[in-house]
């Protein structure tokens, strides 16, 4: 039969055949090419760039897989959520476009060794030695559905970001009409007579019976039931139990030394401050100013005058300096050296050189032992990678999982626990990853369904499979295992209640008209004065930190209760304490700094804006259905 049908189709007949039912599936499997032939195929024009269907349809799946992997189990997108999470991606990328649109037109640039620089600067991407690895940025690239173009274009346009967002925010200074009412605001102390009542200090109740002992248990199971447990098989897979397998010789050394060089080198960095002001006269007073030994904060002072702006930089090398000409200058000057006037794009730039720290270069003798572990751990990691693929292909043939571990030397591991990785009789359970990754495995335990197949999982250095035996639900204690726990919880709370009803009638005499004092000492209470205190619970003991921050919406002589640690806690305002914002420069300077801050935050979300209508955005809608891919 099968030769038959060979035979048949080399005939003309049935190539004909093939033809037209290939025909068929070019114009009913690609409608879309087809229909919008000759027409638009960008999502979104930004300028003259285009963020063509395949781009936005890439950029929504990775949203979606981000916003699925924080979520797990629980996120369910319907169409709404869909249609959502697409604009969302659609709309960071022309941020990006106009960003890149907008620094072509400032003739801005992000230099490959910037890009790259600030590449291993991510925390997230170094490895257990504290230096970037290539593993580590691999396996992110591929959890983001990125390829490293993709990813350093994106850092690309986070340094162009930076270059034009610092110009941006130099021009925010906090003016001492704002500063000074905020400061005043924040200092304000506030004084009080406060009446504690604890529920120590409540006559006991009655013992209950054991009726309203069960009746307590069943109104508050949470607090006297069992946890949730499931009995779960984990099969593991990591570079650390590969790591036998690996050798690495002395000429691999070298080779890794030589791919990894930069690493182990730092180029000269100087902490910088810079002062951007309009016009060149402006800048030579500055400079002038500086040479005479002036401050920063003065040259500051002297630059928002002057409708300009100064900053400390920080430690930056050559590189990190976006202009050129600055750059040179910056390292040129001596240790505390200042620059002449030079002009950019931005203005008048005058440079104070505050440290220099010189290059630092590491030899192959130096990180002989790190390096040789580090090209261990990461060929144990393309093992792992390899046979993570294997194991896959066993667990998706049925293969049950104990014979997949015999049949490559995995770790499996049988256990019962909860949620906090804690087995029935309450001790913690050993499970086949590092520490690192406990939570993240726990947290896949219980979003994992029962009668799920197994699947490898990447889970930080390591990969897992899950599967779910059995799950044993929540359950009410027994009242005999838990009665002496029960009995005490409903001493307590008959305690917080009757502590409850004594502070609420005292605080309903003080707001008749009885001062705080007069009332407590009818209902046999104390009254303690407490403060001043200012707006920061942490600072306000002995008074409780839940009142002060009643105690600060209230006028002069208002009264307020609240609930404590310990019991409840009455209070009636006695004196409100006014700040002078001119006695404390230091607390000036930490307000001024957080309301600039807030402005430049401001500052880059306006920018972001404008940038956005300058760069001429205009949208397809025939094509925005399709960005969510459906």
């Amino acid at each position: 039969m099968l030769t038959a049908m060979r035979r048949l189709a080399g005939t003309w007949p049935a190539k004909l055949l093939f033809m037209l039912l290939l025909a068929s599936f070019l114009v009913w499997g690609i409608e879309d090419v087809v229909r919008n032939f000759g027409r638009d195929s960008a999502v979104v024009r930004v300028g003259d760039s285009a963020i063509e269907l395949p781009e936005a349809q890439a950029a929504a799946r990775r949203e979606m897989s981000r916003i699925a992997r924080q979520l797990g189990n629980r996120f369910e997108p319907d169409e709404n959520i869909r249609r959502a999470v697409a604009a969302t991606a659609l709309e960071r990328l022309v941020q990006q476009y106009s960003l890149r649109t907008e620094a072509h037109r400032q003739g801005l640039a992000a230099p490959p060794e910037v890009v790259r620089d600030a590449v291993f600067a991510i925390p997230g991407l170094r490895g257990a030695d504290g230096s970037f690895s290539r593993l580590v940025f691999d396996s992110f690239l591929r959890n983001n559905e990125l390829n490293e173009q993709q990813f350093l274009t994106v850092m690309s346009d986070e340094v162009l970001r930076e270059q034009l967002a610092g110009a941006v925010r130099s021009g925010a200074a906090a003016p001492d009409a704002m500063t000074g009412p905020l400061l005043a605001w924040a200092f304000q102390r506030r004084t009080a007579e406060v009446v504690l009542i604890t529920r120590a200090a409540m006559p006991a109740p009655e013992t209950p019976t054991e009726a309203q002992l069960q009746r307590y248990q069943e109104n508050n199971p949470a607090r006297f039931s069992s946890p949730e447990y499931r009995e779960v098989a984990v099969l593991a897979l990591s570079a650390e139990t590969l790591s036998g397998e690996v050798s690495v010789s002395d000429a691999d050394l070298e080779q890794a030394f030589e791919q990894r060089r930069s690493q182990y080198e730092t180029p000269e960095r100087r902490l910088i401050y810079q002062a951007v002001v309009p016009n060149e006269e402006q800048a030579r007073a500055i400079a002038e100013a500086w040479r005479g030994g002036a401050t920063l904060e003065a040259i500051e002072h002297q630059a928002r005058a002057d409708d300009g702006g100064a900053a400390d930089l920080g430690l930056l090398d050559r590189a990190s300096l976006p202009h050129a000409a600055v750059a040179a200058a910056a390292f040129a000057a001596p240790e505390g050296g200042v620059t002449d006037p030079l002009q950019s794009p931005f203005g008048w730039h005058v440079i104070k050189v505050e440290k220099i720290e010189p290059e630092t270069r590491r030899t192959l003798a130096d990180v002989r032992d790190e390096l040789r572990r580090a090209v261990a751990h990461d060929r144990a990691l393309d093992i792992a990678y390899e046979r993570a693929n294997r194991v896959e292909d066993a667990l998706a043939g049925g293969t049950p999982l104990a014979e997949v571990a015999e049949r490559f030397g995995l770790t499996l591991t049988d256990a019962t626990l909860d949620a906090n990785g804690r087995n029935q009789e309450n001790a913690a359970v050993t499970l086949p990853v590092a520490e690192g990754e406990r939570p993240a495995l726990l947290r896949a335990i219980f979003a994992a369904r029962q009668g799920d197949a197994p699947r490898m999982t990447e889970m930080g250095n390591a990969f897992v499979a899950i599967q779910i035996r059995e799950i044993v639900p929540p359950a009410l204690r027994p009242l005999a295992s838990v009665e002496n726990e029960v009995a005490a919880a409903y001493l307590t709370d008959q305690r917080r209640r009757a502590a409850e009803e004594r502070a609420a009638a005292l605080l309903a005499a003080v707001r008749g008209g009885k001062p705080i004092a007069e009332a407590a000492t009818e209902a046999g209470l104390t009254v303690q004065e407490m403060g001043p205190v200012t707006r920061d619970p942490a600072l306000a003991a002995p008074m409780p930190p839940e009142l002060v921050a009643p105690l600060f919406e209230l006028t002069q002589d208002g009264a307020s209760m609240v609930e404590t640690r310990d019991g409840f806690a009455v209070a009636q305002l006695t004196s409100i304490t006014p700040f002078d914002p001119t006695s404390d420069d230091a607390a000036r300077a930490r307000v001024r700094s957080e309301i600039e801050q807030t402005m430049q935050d401001e500052l880059d979300a306006q920018f972001a804006a404008a940038i956005r209508a300058r760069a001429n955005v205009r949208v397809n809608t025939q094509l925005l259905e399709q960005v969510t891919g459906r």
